[in-house]
């Protein structure tokens, strides 16, 4: 069993089980195998050569149609037997695997929990790119003749580059100011 701290901390740290080692480690590993103290040089079985980790490990084989781990029931069972075993019991179902489509055109992002957006209008599941009514052909948008033109319109100076900035400086010089402000001082 390890010794406890220091005389001046003795709750405070461990020093290594290893007999080579003896280390004092302020935040020492315990070992759920052998249930001895180590320092960070021999935490893991194979650094201290713990004869009941063998038993430890419990493995998972990734189904490549349906993505769903299987444990295995025994240390050497084969991978191939236990997808076999997997599809054989009918808990297979690559439909599930298979995420939706974003369903603008020519679009193929997932959707996701983090990069899905419904359309207030249409009701439909979009990515955040097309996001606005404009960028996936809205059919509830399109009713609304004024606000259909407004997004357009702003779908299309936004693929074109043009944005307030580039506006302003076109327009040679700045925001025009009324000339009670311009003329206003403080003191």
């Amino acid at each position: 069993m390890a010794r406890r701290g220091t005389e001046a901390f003795p709750d405070l740290g461990a020093h290594c089980d290893e007999p080579d080692c003896n280390q004092l480690d302020f935040l020492p590993f315990d070992c759920d195998g052998c249930g001895k103290v180590f320092c960070a040089a021999h935490r893991t079985y194979r650094d201290h050569g713990c004869a009941k980790a063998a038993d430890q490990g419990r493995t998972v084989v990734v189904c490549p149609d349906c993505g769903d781990a299987i444990e295995r029931a025994s240390p050497g069972q084969d991978e191939k037997e236990i997808l076999d075993a997997h599809v054989r019991a009918q808990r297979c179902d690559p439909a599930r695997k298979r995420k939706p489509t974003c369903p603008a055109r020519r679009c193929k992002e997932p959707l996701t929990f983090s990069n899905t957006s419904e359309c207030k209008s249409c009701g439909r599941k979009v990515c955040l790119k097309h996001r606005f009514p404009a960028d996936h052909g809205c059919a509830g948008a399109a009713g609304s003749s004024a606000a259909a033109r407004a997004a357009g319109a702003a779908a299309a100076r936004r693929a074109g580059g043009e944005c307030a900035r580039d506006a302003q400086k076109g327009s040679g010089g700045g925001w025009a100011l009324p000339a009670a402000v311009r003329n206003l001082k403080i003191f």
